[in-house]
């Protein structure tokens, strides 16, 4: 049987009482009594339940999520699974709130981690831009205690705790050898679609799409890549633009968002030229598009699950308390059209 705080009480010769001021840092207990307990604690191998702990002492922990404010549909669903766990609030003991800033913007994103540094929330999830500036205000927060973790993109070489998303190079060298098979033994050009190289997982896309690809279909050569800023009419006017230009094009990665955009272009160049397409997450718009044609494969993270592990990863470390990897691992998913959910 797991040693209890009764066993505690017994080894050190004291109270529940005292015990319990110990456990809980209150005051009221002599330094040699405080000893008594912890050197008790330490050798009858006691380890104290802090969530129920935390739940006799009616703790709250309050998140804050920083997203992106953008038009593209993975980021709706993704605050939607953020509504989603607010509404499981009572339940989970939390209090979470999300900070919209604006795409791409270190400065703006600097701006927000400064003003919740000087809220100290029980911890902070964010879709990080890559910059050095965003890295100093991460490792800031961190050294100042407050847990903080990356949710879709990362900052790798920051102290950040966690990464709460796929992994990227693994998706672009996926992506890479599916359109490479879907294209077949053709020669030609393959156009890519990004939001904006300034975050990191459009980057790790890029070089496990652009590794494999030289490797692998040496007769497929990548263009230079079309920055949409995840907007889908910039992103339907750039790839209108490529393709109307360019008839040595084959295949398209949308590494990205705008997808809205990209179906709409897709759609406008006529049944006349066929042009492979693989695509980032599964909408409503690119389900569609799979189901139509328009898009032969589609690579999906699942955002519930990414908010989910981010505020069990930020609750344990507020705690104090150890990660379950496997449990913290986001899959990704290839869907066709033949095995849609």
């Amino acid at each position: 049987m797991k040693p209890t705080v009764h066993d505690i009480a017994a080894h050190a010769g004291v109270s529940l009482a005292t015990v319990d001021r110990v456990l809980n840092q209150r005051p009221g207990v002599r330094h040699v009594t405080r000893e008594k307990v912890e050197n008790a604690i330490r050798e009858i191998g006691y380890v104290r339940d802090v969530a129920a702990a935390n739940l006799a002492k009616g703790r709250t922990y309050s998140f804050v999520f920083i997203l992106p404010a953008s038009d593209n549909s993975f980021m709706h669903g993704l605050t939607a699974e953020i509504r989603d766990a607010v509404a499981r609030s009572p339940i989970e003991r939390t209090q979470i709130r999300t900070v919209e800033v604006p795409a791409f913007d270190p400065d703006a994103l600097v701006k927000a981690l400064q003003a919740l540094g000087a809220e100290r929330p029980a911890g902070i999830a964010l879709v990080a831009t890559d910059a050095p500036e965003v890295v100093a205000a991460v490792d800031a927060l961190v050294r100042d205690g407050i847990p903080v973790v990356t949710l879709v993109s990362d900052l790798t070489g920051s102290l950040r705790h966690h990464y709460a998303g796929v992994d990227n190079i693994a998706a672009g060298r996926t992506a890479a050898r599916l359109l490479g098979r879907f294209v077949g033994g053709a020669k030609g050009e393959i156009a890519v679609l990004a939001g904006s190289m300034l975050v990191r997982d459009h980057r790790e896309r890029l070089e496990g799409f652009a590794a494999l690809m030289a490797q692998e279909f040496p007769g497929l050569s990548i263009l230079p890549v079309i920055e949409g800023r995840d907007d889908p009419e910039m992103a339907h006017m750039l790839v209108s633009d490529a393709l109307s230009k360019n008839d040595r094009i084959v295949g398209i990665y949308s590494l990205g968002a705008g997808n809205r955009g990209l179906i709409k272009a897709l759609k406008a160049k006529g049944a006349g030229r066929q042009v492979t397409v693989v695509a980032h997450e599964l909408t409503p718009n690119t389900r569609a598009a799979l189901l139509d044609g328009t898009i032969d494969a589609i690579l999906n993270q699942d955002a519930g699950h990414e908010v989910r592990s981010a505020i069990r990863v930020l609750k344990a470390k507020a705690d104090g308390l150890s990660l379950i990897d496997a449990q913290e691992r986001i899959r990704l998913d290839i869907f066709l059209k033949d095995n849609l959910p």
